[in-house]
């Protein structure tokens, strides 16, 4: 499994030979100028709640991967039918089996609508597994008591994404709270630096989580992660 970090909350992740790409708000970030997006093949597009900072580049990138698959929530997914984009839908608790491995829909707290003020569903996270490697990859969210369903429900996890930013997520001090509900001390950071209100201090964010005997990675923009 190998996660690539393209900015903000935008990942690629590789797994059992297929790339899912994670909430494209690439040509909308300044500092993933470098990152193109025309190059970018892709399997499925996984979405994990409606706002622009997470779905700004979905028609572009499927448009130039005609037969990738858009996953989210069915709000999500309907509104990007409606613009040519084949969909699945999901809802909370519920999971799938796709052709890499399963993906779990889970809770998160936040809000959704989509950029012309549509509907954009319940927020979510997902959790993706197969036989040997399982990521949980939050997006949006608060500090939230459901993430400790997560390790009764869903196999153990390996590594986990969570945003870290504050102001319109949690900061990473309640993050290395979720990391004890999830049960997973080893965390990505994601939804940070982009814009000033998020703009955290990554040295001090680092050695909080090393204070309480946990990993924070903080990978470059391009720069992958091997599980």
């Amino acid at each position: 499994m190998k996660i690539t970090y393209l900015g903000h909350a935008t990942l690629l992740l590789e797994i059992n030979g297929k790339t899912i790409l994670f909430d494209p708000f690439i040509t909308g970030n300044e500092l993933a100028s470098e990152v193109d997006i025309d190059s970018l093949k892709v399997d499925y597009i996984f979405v994990t709640h409606g706002h622009q900072d997470h779905v700004l580049d979905v028609e572009a990138v499927a448009k130039n991967n005609p037969d990738a698959l858009l996953v989210s929530n069915f709000e999500v997914v309907s509104w990007f039918g409606d613009k040519g984009v084949q969909g699945h839908g999901m809802n909370h608790g519920g999971k799938y089996t796709f052709d890499f491995g399963t993906a779990k829909y889970v809770n998160a707290v936040h809000s959704s609508a989509l950029p012309d003020g549509s509907n954009g569903g319940n927020p979510g996270g997902f959790v993706i597994y197969d036989d040997s490697k399982c990521i949980y990859i939050a997006g949006d969210t608060a500090l939230t008591k459901d993430m400790e369903l997560i390790p009764m429900t869903c196999p153990k996890l390996d590594i986990a994404v969570l945003p870290i930013g504050d102001n319109f997520t949690m900061g990473y001090e309640d993050a290395t709270i979720a990391s004890d509900f999830i049960e997973c001390n080893t965390i990505i950071g994601c939804h940070y630096d982009t814009f000033p209100p998020i703009k955290i201090d990554k040295t001090k964010a680092v050695e909080y989580f090393e204070k309480k005997e946990k990993k924070l990675i903080l990978p470059d923009i391009g720069e992958t992660v091997t599980v």
